[in-house]
């Protein structure tokens, strides 16, 4: 298996001097790897460290990164983020299950899937429709026994997306169309697509809670805070992405644009920081960018190794204060020269 690495690697790190290193310091990302390649589409990753152990997860498809029903979602363990072992692999007849996210919630770890209705075979763009979306999930209590897929009650019409717990309920972000529409078809214009945030009290049945984007609704990453509000970062269609903040009940809420668009973002906190992550498009084509939120702006600090189809990243902070980092992209080439859509990891140093 052959792993990409910067030639600034080779000789130092690479690194993005902040502005203000006591807010945004540097950071060498280090031990770039490619994790997972089996020839088909592997994309949409997430990460996340329950009981001890490293947990990622993401769609593959041998059909490619569109709607298909061949689609799968992979589980993958870890006792060192090095050597990895598939535990669990589950799919959803006659549909497309894609953008997996974990939760540790409940005392177990659910696994939740968006899921195009697809039938037989390829859906074509024109014909997908998110009033036909529909969440499901898998979980465990052990990480050996996993329960098969189970529909989501509340999440028709819905295309799920991040989830978070905070206070004994569990919070998902669902994608769906104004008034359930079906005046706009095909994936639908942004500006007839709305993000609701859904809650639930066991992980598997659903209700409306408020809106996080009245329109342009789309991916959506949120976090809690100690204090009880509210934090996430909107893709927000193909426009620039949204910072968004609300104290609880976290029905009203503030909006602020970033100066860019940000694909798959992640949102999560390291140490006492704020760590955003995702596609960002560059003269150079799409690549999946790090970035430090101070206040209301963000840094950048690194750019990952990718091109093409990428983004959706995960991150885990390590033991150490250090970070793992996982990601998609399609910028290498297999021994024949074919593009390969592969799933990597890398590790994150704050340099103070």
């Amino acid at each position: 298996m052959r792993t990409w690495v910067p030639v600034c690697l080779l000789f130092s790190s690479c690194l993005l001097p902040s502005a203000r290193a006591d807010e945004a310091p540097e950071v060498k990302v280090e031990n770039i790897r490619r994790v997972y390649h089996n020839g088909e589409h592997n994309a949409f990753t997430d990460l996340i460290r329950w009981k001890g152990r490293f947990w990622l997860t993401f769609r593959s498809c041998p059909d490619g990164h569109m709607v298909f029903p061949t689609s799968s979602i992979r589980v993958l363990v870890s006792d060192d983020a090095r050597e990895w072992e598939e535990v669990h692999r589950f799919s959803v007849e006659r549909r497309d299950t894609r953008d997996p996210h974990f939760l540790a919630f409940d005392g177990k770890l659910f696994i939740y899937t968006g899921t195009w209705w697809s039938g037989d075979g390829e859906l074509p763009r024109e014909k997908y429709n998110l009033n036909q979306h529909l969440g499901y999930a898998v979980f465990t209590g052990d990480g050996k026994t996993w329960s098969e897929p189970r529909q989501l009650e509340g999440t028709y019409g819905h295309y799920i997306w991040r989830a978070a717990a905070h206070d004994g309920k569990a919070y998902l972000c669902g994608r769906r169309k104004l008034n359930y529409t079906e005046q706009e078809g095909g994936a639908a214009p942004t500006r007839v697509v709305q993000s609701a945030m859904l809650e639930s009290d066991d992980g598997l049945v659903w209700k409306f809670h408020s809106l996080f984007q009245e329109v342009r609704g789309d991916e959506t990453a949120f976090l809690f805070e100690d204090d009880d509000s509210l934090l996430a970062v909107s893709r927000s269609g193909g426009q620039p992405a949204q910072l968004v903040r609300g104290e609880k009940p976290w029905i009203e809420k503030t909006r602020q644009d970033f100066p860019f668009y940000i694909g798959g973002p992640l949102l999560a906190k390291w140490g006492e920081r704020y760590l955003v992550g995702g596609r960002r498009n560059t003269e150079n084509g799409p690549k999946t960018a790090l970035y430090w939120l101070v206040g209301d702006k963000l840094e950048q600090f690194a750019e990952l190794p990718s091109g093409g189809d990428n983004s959706y990243p995960g991150f885990v902070e390590l033991d150490d204060g250090r970070g793992l980092i996982s990601w998609y992209s399609s910028h290498e080439k297999d021994a024949e020269g074919k593009t390969i859509t592969a799933i990597y990891l890398a590790e994150l140093e704050i340099v103070e």
